[in-house]
């Protein structure tokens, strides 16, 4: 049943022609409605698709609603589709599932605040007017493909299910899996893939498990790079480091040739920034804005700490920072942080009213959460790392909220004074699928020595990559 609004009216058009009683021909319905708030919704009964509108929470009948100042014409298609040309508005056209609208939305003057009615997608703009008689075939989004690699790995394993499931990219985007690890973990990959095929989910329009990069990596748009070389007891960080650099050049190598132009990429593995800066290296033909690596995991940290200090919801906390390097350099940011209250919002450390705490002891829990986590459960952090990379992409693709920023490792432009040519994380917002650095906070003296601190560590794993390809 689409539907489309304007200004300060609600439209619907139906096809009645299978209601029982009526005639065959081709008439549509067209209803217009005098309402700036509205809520439209659809309910099945008996095969036959009805509407309901709302206004505020008191539900109107069809019939309630058309005695206060509604008009119901009955056109012929071709009076209908000149009627429509006339409109610019918002319209819902079938989607995948070809079903009706199975969950309510608000319109407020031209502003749509819900974009996905169950089974429909929707269209802005007048362009999108012109579909004949409101019967349009169906619209189902193509599927994006998605490689993870390391992806028998424990990571791996927690975060293919979510993207299965549209937690990375929405609950209306379907995906095809590329999953790619070491032949040595062929046969447990076979697995994850079985695993995936009986969970059945909707979204998986296919799945790719290979331990062949190239395979992998073959018309992919977005590559979370999981797989990497950790260190072992005994090995000199030189030792850790020339492994990653000949895994990340031969994946950058096939990424270069084989994923889609406009790739997407984020890079999980540690020594993660250095990682993506080799990736960018020996893939030039990706844009440099589209590789970044993970510190979205320690941003999510920094707000659990200060959720949990201050014993609020955690998604009442926003604009923590984290600067600077994957490492126990990395410095969480508070300064600019606030807490939703009934009074408003109110910054974090006007809450807690601790600077002693949040200048050390907060610091060094987000820091060092990871051995933490090694240390209690005897593995590294997955199910949080795998959700992380979910929500990094998720911002990334879809856009953060409005006066919300998140924390991204980006290549450095020389912002806040931080050398150019490094992998930093940033605060950034997202919009239309381009990330920004926020420009003009302000930085203190303790701040700025914890920035330079981690961008010295940078470099330093910078020289020493550099000099593993030497």
């Amino acid at each position: 049943m689409p539907v489309f609004a304007t200004g300060f009216q609600s439209v619907f058009c139906a096809d009645f022609r299978s209601i029982r009683g009526l005639s065959g021909k081709r008439w549509r319905w067209l209803g217009l409605f005098l309402f700036g708030w509205g809520m439209l919704r659809s309910f099945d009964g008996s095969g036959v698709r009805w509407l309901e509108l709302r206004r505020g929470f008191s539900p109107f009948s069809l019939s309630l609603a058309l005695g206060q100042g509604g008009l119901l014409l009955r056109l012929r298609p071709v009076v209908l589709d000149r009627m429509v040309r006339w409109w610019a508005g918002i319209v819902v056209v079938p989607g995948e599932s070809g079903v009706g609208p199975t969950a309510s939305t608000s319109f407020c003057f031209s502003c749509i605040h819900a974009l996905w009615f169950g089974g429909h997608r929707v269209l802005s703009g007048l362009d999108s007017l012109v579909v004949s008689h409101f019967s349009s075939p169906s619209m189902a989004k193509e599927p994006v493909r998605v490689l993870v690699t390391g992806a028998a790995g424990q990571i791996g394993y927690a975060l293919v299910p979510m993207i299965a499931r549209g937690v990375m990219l929405g609950p209306d985007q379907p995906v095809i899996l590329h999953m790619l690890d070491i032949p040595p973990a062929a046969e447990a990959l076979n697995g994850v893939k079985m695993e995936l095929v009986d969970a059945a989910f909707p979204l998986l329009k296919g799945v790719v498990a290979t331990t062949d990069p190239v395979e992998a990596c073959t018309g992919v748009n977005v590559a979370v790079m999981v797989g990497g070389f950790p260190r072992k007891e005994g090995m000199e960080r030189k030792d850790v480091m020339s492994k990653n650099v000949s895994i990340y050049k031969s994946q950058a190598s096939a990424l270069e040739k084989h994923a889609a132009a406009n790739c997407k990429v984020l890079v999980v593995a540690n020594p993660a920034n250095t990682n993506a800066l080799i990736l960018k290296e020996f893939a030039p033909s990706i844009p440099e804005k589209n590789i970044t690596c993970l510190t979205r995991l320690d941003h999510n940290r920094a707000l659990g700490q200060i959720s949990e200090r201050l014993n609020v919801q955690v998604s009442d906390v926003k604009n923590v920072i984290i600067w600077g390097n994957h490492s126990s350099t990395q410095y969480p940011d508070v300064n600019h942080a606030t807490v939703k209250t009934p009074a408003g919002e109110k910054p974090v450390r006007e809450l807690v009213a601790d600077d002693t705490w949040l200048n050390s002891e907060f610091i060094t829990t987000v820091q060092q959460r990871g051995a933490a986590i090694i240390k209690a459960r005897k593995f590294s952090s997955a199910l949080s790392a795998a959700s992380s990379a979910c929500d990094h992409i998720r911002d990334w693709v879809l856009g953060t909220p409005e006066g919300t920023w998140v924390s991204m490792g980006v290549y450095s432009d020389g912002s806040y004074n931080v050398p150019a040519g490094l992998i930093y994380s940033f605060p950034v917002i997202c919009k239309n699928g381009e990330w920004s650095i926020v420009q003009g906070l302000s930085i203190d003296e303790f701040s700025r020595k914890k920035l330079d601190l981690t961008a010295q560590e940078l470099s330093e794993e910078k020289a020493l990559a550099c000099s593993c390809l030497s």
